[in-house]
């Protein structure tokens, strides 16, 4: 039901984003919004809490928007979203949007885990090294788990390939364990 609804939202974002020729700086938006959320345990309580008032949501949002420095196009989208009472479903339009994005550039998307943040040589030196095997431009969304103490984990569709050093001890404890 959410990815539903959160198709449906993208979709009508991507349109009004692109009419506006402002693809790009909505994106960019939408990270940043993906990124405070995933920061912030009170703003992901705020947008999903049925208790709150959708007007004081909405409000709440404004403000969170305007600091961020959002273009009108997305505070008024957000705005639009919780006076809906859809603001649960924020985090799943920011992906849809961003794949819909991703899709009509003919980009495919890497995700890709580090135990520390990537500097932007390290991305692009990732990106390239996917370019050959992903057959095209390759976008590349980052996260950070310090559980994977070093290496990478990177998923492309339904690919995964993990060098993460977690791995690498957890593999070499099943070992050891088969030798005594």
């Amino acid at each position: 039901m959410s990815s539903e609804i959160a198709g449906r939202y993208a979709t009508a974002l991507y349109d009004l984003a692109d009419d506006g020729k402002k693809l790009d700086e909505v994106a960019s938006d939408l990270r940043s919004l993906q990124q405070m959320l995933t920061d912030s345990v009170d703003l992901t309580r705020l947008v999903r809490s049925p208790l709150t008032d959708r007007a004081d949501q909405g409000k709440a949002m404004d403000a969170v928007l305007a600091k961020a420095g959002a273009t009108d196009l997305v505070k008024n989208f957000i705005g639009v979203v919780a006076r809906n009472g859809r603001l649960f479903a924020l985090a799943d339009m920011c992906d849809a949007y961003l794949k819909l994005l991703s899709s009509r550039r003919g980009e495919v998307t890497a995700e890709v885990t580090s135990a520390i943040d990537l500097t932007d040589a390290q991305k692009k030196a990732v990106a390239d090294a996917l370019k050959g095997t992903a057959g095209g431009k390759v976008a590349i969304e980052t996260k950070v788990d310090p559980g994977l103490l070093g290496g990478l984990v990177v998923r492309v569709g339904s690919r995964m390939i993990d060098t993460s050093i977690r791995t690498k001890l957890q593999q070499m404890r099943l070992a050891m364990k088969g030798i005594g």
